[in-house]
């Protein structure tokens, strides 16, 4: 029986499932692993079962014991893991795509809504039992008629797009390519990341982390958008530029944010507290029971079809 590592607490029934596949060695008190702590627990393990709070560098993979031979990571993202370093070493390295589509979309959905309706402000109201009704009381923005700017139209993008479109907005994206018919459901493509967000009264950020992505909303590409834009986040913390985005939030120039992700997670940057505009949750996208369980089935399943056939259809590097 192949042994591996179990760097995060699973929900009950994926931990029993992971007992019955493997010699599993699990994390029953949730205790954020450090990296050598990794190193040295993964000594005759077959494998890893990681997660995305798990920082699997060229540095830590370099220091795994020669037994390892996959990291399956517990996400559909993986810029936790450096997935060069991880090859240069013969090391599979798979993610869970697909079973968090429809979870983190509706996160996606939240977002917009809470961002343009001035949730924050509403709920604080409402604790404080010190609101008024007035005509004039926390008008927000409507969606119905708005254009939203889908940034990554992947599958988490194209599922917000359908709900978007059912709720009244006109549907526009920028992806590497133009998506085919039967996938964009009568959005508008822009081939560049300026056009997209020149038309986007929302924006809402799905693109993956990568080299070419980090920091691609910042103080420069903030300027596109049209005045009073609404910018949202269910991608990566990595993608925005914190600081441009306070400052754009300072200067009115975005009337509103809605972020599930940010740097340096849980640390939230400061800044954002001084607006009643922010609208923040903690990294809630595939937080059901249905999707986390999905997810570390996938996971799981990942570890045995890689030590089955020697190849795992979910395998990124």
């Amino acid at each position: 029986m192949k042994k591996i590592l179990v760097t995060r607490k699973l929900l009950k029934e994926c931990e029993e499932k992971a007992l019955k596949m493997f010699d599993a060695n699990l994390n029953s008190n949730d205790e954020l692993y450090s990296q050598n702590n990794v190193i040295k627990m993964s000594q005759g393990c077959d494998g890893i079962l990681s997660s995305l709070t798990d920082k699997m560098d060229a540095e830590t993979i370099n220091k795994l014991p020669e037994s390892i031979k996959i990291i399956s990571n517990f996400a559909v993202g993986f810029g936790n893991i450096d997935l060069e370093a991880a090859k240069k070493r013969g090391i599979a390295v798979t993610n869970t795509p697909d079973v968090l589509t429809d979870a983190t979309a509706e996160i996606g959905i939240l977002l917009i809504l809470g961002a343009c309706r001035r949730v924050p402000e509403g709920i604080q109201g409402a604790k404080d039992c010190n609101w008024k009704w007035s005509a004039d009381y926390l008008i927000g923005k409507q969606l119905t008629g708005a254009r939203l700017g889908i940034l990554g139209m992947g599958r988490i993008g194209q599922k917000i797009a359908r709900i978007a479109k059912s709720l009244g907005m006109i549907v526009h994206y920028h992806n590497r390519s133009k998506l085919s018919p039967d996938k964009d459901n009568g959005a508008t493509y822009h081939d560049t990341l300026k056009s997209l967000m020149s038309v986007s009264d929302v924006l809402s950020v799905c693109c993956p982390a990568s080299n070419e992505t980090i920091n691609l909303i910042n103080k420069e590409t903030l300027e596109y958008l049209p005045k009073g834009a609404v910018v949202t986040n269910v991608a990566r913390g990595d993608i925005v530029d914190d600081e441009a985005l306070i400052d754009a939030l300072e200067r009115r120039k975005v009337y509103a944010v809605g972020l599930d992700v940010y740097k340096g997670e849980p640390n939230l940057n400061p800044g954002y507290l001084k607006y009643k505009q922010a609208f923040i949750l903690p990294h809630l996208g595939s937080a059901t029971k249905e999707t986390r369980t999905a997810m570390a089935n996938l996971a799981i399943d990942n570890i045995e079809e890689y030590f089955k056939t020697g190849n795992c259809k979910n395998k990124v590097n």
